[in-house]
């Protein structure tokens, strides 16, 4: 058939640059779509002339090509049922072909809806010619994600509570009558206070000044040095550039006085105004057995500075002291209940148990976008029906082939819609009134606003405002009582190329761990400065969204580097301190390239030693 492809586009006036690669592409197309030579180089020459990409064809244009016939298989399907509403399942049916035989008894959509706003914004479906058009897997495309292996395989676990050998079983079974019935009787919904709501959706950005650059690193150096000397621990911080022969209790910021990754020679420690004027001197840190320092870290010095040109450390104090009691209902005007009728009454009965799974963006692979990793993750939140499912950005992925070409025929927004809003809406009208739903965008998100600190998506669903809800990034709120902190910006791989590091023999070599502790210790989502280069930090914008106010119980921080889930202990430094425990989470990416990729299911018992927790391959 190859040649009567290349017969077709001879005919037609084509030539083709990589002739091999070209015919073997189209020639998949054609068996995947059902298509003759002819309809193929007829839907070629449509797609040409409309891009003026004129005769010859290139291999670079295929993947922009398959998007095109992908789109034309999905509106041909929909013109076949043109009255049909269509949700998840029916469309996966219908491309399949196994629901020709029962469209005649299926019952019509009503068309009456109480909140028209809602069916035009939020239960979006693009439409060409007046038909619907969904966008779904196009018949019997293959791909490489649905030609994966070891879906749903467990690549590690924490303190495992529960049955894992069945996971990759569970999603083969067909939805049985026991599952109905447990559909119907869902468990118990959980409680969601978000702890502060800023930066706030529409808000202006990228207006800050150098006042408010300094303001925000001095705020930070004067708070830091105040909680080391209200915990009794410490003295009043001196001026480090003061020559003196006796020690001196220093508190700045590290900073690098060349541009580059931080090295050992020279570092400088910036102090507050108050204290040294906001100058620097050079830190030596050469008898330091054991340190771990970034650009942008707060951190107490204890040494001496014979000369008033170098303070020669004999000790780093690079966490802050845990606070003696944190009270979290101080800042409740800050805080914004989105469900007040399921807060708990009693106060000596909280709600300490919590089941979620968490995905991190993309949500589709490198090849398509057809988000089929979406679509798995939701079926599998179907069967194991968690109490939170939080979604991670980035969801229309600026780095994705597609999207960096320019050729797509929908807007950004119509794919969010379409593709997301739509998928979950399907999720928790399928699962009921006790499903949630977080969603938190990144700064790589192509339909919003890249600034961060980040405000949330302006999701209008008002039927489902209580079950689906966006965050800004970062974020703080509690489920169930449980406080949870998330950040989708990749901090612990802008850490891991900034921080340098000095371990005893026999001392701990869990890297990650360590750069997952500086979030905690700084009490800061962001804690490096300068910012890295691809990072639109915006000083003006809220700077109270970046601080922890106290250790949370969980900590996500998607990262590209591997995933993992730990206990961190914070704390614990000084003598009679106690140490906080937080359960800490890098549930990898979703989507992976071509491939899957994996996330992180966690049922929360009480504390974070006895959590369970596994990553899953997708």
């Amino acid at each position: 058939m190859e040649e009567e492809i290349k017969a077709e586009f001879k005919k037609s006036g084509f030539t083709l640059d990589e002739e091999e690669d070209i015919l073997s592409r189209c020639l998949t197309f054609c068996i995947n779509y059902k298509l003759t030579a002819t309809d193929l180089v007829s839907s070629w020459d449509a797609y040409s002339i409309n891009r003026q990409l004129g005769r010859t064809v290139q291999n670079a244009h295929m993947d922009a090509f398959l998007q095109q016939l992908q789109n034309e298989q999905k509106e041909s399907i929909i013109k076949k049922e043109p009255g049909l509403h269509l949700y998840s399942n029916d469309v996966d049916m219908i491309l399949n072909e196994e629901f020709e035989n029962l469209t005649d008894d299926l019952p019509g959509t009503p068309i009456d809806r109480s909140d028209t706003g809602y069916s035009e914004s939020f239960d979006l479906v693009q439409k060409t010619n007046g038909s619907i058009v969904p966008s779904r897997k196009p018949l019997e495309l293959v791909t490489p994600f649905g030609q994966r292996k070891n879906k749903f395989v467990v690549q590690s676990t924490l303190n495992d509570l529960h049955n894992t050998e069945n996971i990759k079983k569970e999603q083969n079974q067909e939805i049985s009558d026991d599952d109905i019935i447990k559909r119907v009787q869902p468990s118990k919904r959980c409680s969601l206070q978000i702890h502060s709501s800023q930066p706030e959706v529409g808000c202006r950005f990228m207006h800050d000044r150098i006042e408010d650059k300094f303001n925000f690193l001095e705020n930070r150096i004067i708070k830091h040095a105040r909680d080391l000397v209200d915990s009794g621990l410490y003295e009043e911080p001196l001026d480090p550039t003061v020559a003196s022969q006796k020690s001196v209790f220093a508190v700045g910021m590290i900073c690098c006085d060349e541009e580059g990754r931080l090295k050992e020679k020279p570092i400088f420690l910036q102090s507050s105004v108050m204290h040294s004027g906001g100058q620097r001197v050079r830190l030596d840190i050469h008898k330091l057995s054991q340190f771990s320092i970034f650009p942008g870290q707060v951190v107490g010095v204890e040494g001496h500075n014979p000369s008033g040109h170098c303070l020669i450390a004999s000790k780093i104090m690079d966490c802050l002291p845990l606070p003696v009691s944190a009270d979290e209902n101080s800042n409740a005007a800050k805080k914004q209940a989105l469900d007040l009728e399921f807060q708990p009454t009693d106060p000596s009965n909280k709600l300490s148990e919590l089941s979620l799974i968490i995905a991190a963006g993309p949500f589709t692979t490198t090849d398509n976008l057809l988000f089929e990793p979406l679509a798995e993750l939701l079926a599998f939140a179907r069967r194991k029906q968690p109490q939170l499912l939080i979604l991670l950005g980035p969801f229309i992925d600026t780095e994705h082939p597609e999207i960096k070409k320019g050729t797509l025929n929908r807007t950004f927004d119509e794919i969010f819609h379409l593709e997301i809003l739509r998928k979950l809406q399907d999720y928790v009208e399928y699962m009921g009134s006790a499903a949630r739903v977080i969603l938190m965008p990144s700064v790589r998100d192509a339909n919003h606003d890249s600034v961060f600190p980040q405000p949330a998506f302006d999701i209008h669903a008002p039927d489902l405002k209580h079950q689906i809800s966006s965050l800004p990034n970062p974020a703080s709120f509690c489920a169930n009582e449980i406080k949870v902190g998330c950040c989708t910006l990749d901090i612990l791989k802008q850490l891991s190329g900034e921080e340098i590091s000095r371990n005893p023999p026999g001392g701990s070599k869990h890297r990650l761990s360590t750069l997952a502790n500086h979030i905690l210790c700084q009490r800061s989502f962001y804690p490096l400065y300068p910012p890295a280069q691809d990072t639109p930090l915006d000083f003006s914008l809220a700077p109270e969204a970046l601080q922890i106010s106290s250790i949370p119980d969980i900590l996500i921080l998607p990262s590209d580097l591997a995933h993992f889930v730990r206990v961190l202990s914070v704390g614990g430094v000084s003598e009679g301190e106690e140490q906080v425990k937080c359960l800490c989470v890098n549930p990898g990416r979703l989507a992976r390239g071509e491939g899957g990729g994996f996330f992180a299911e966690i049922n929360y018992r009480g504390s974070p030693d006895s959590a369970s927790a596994l990553i899953i391959r997708i």
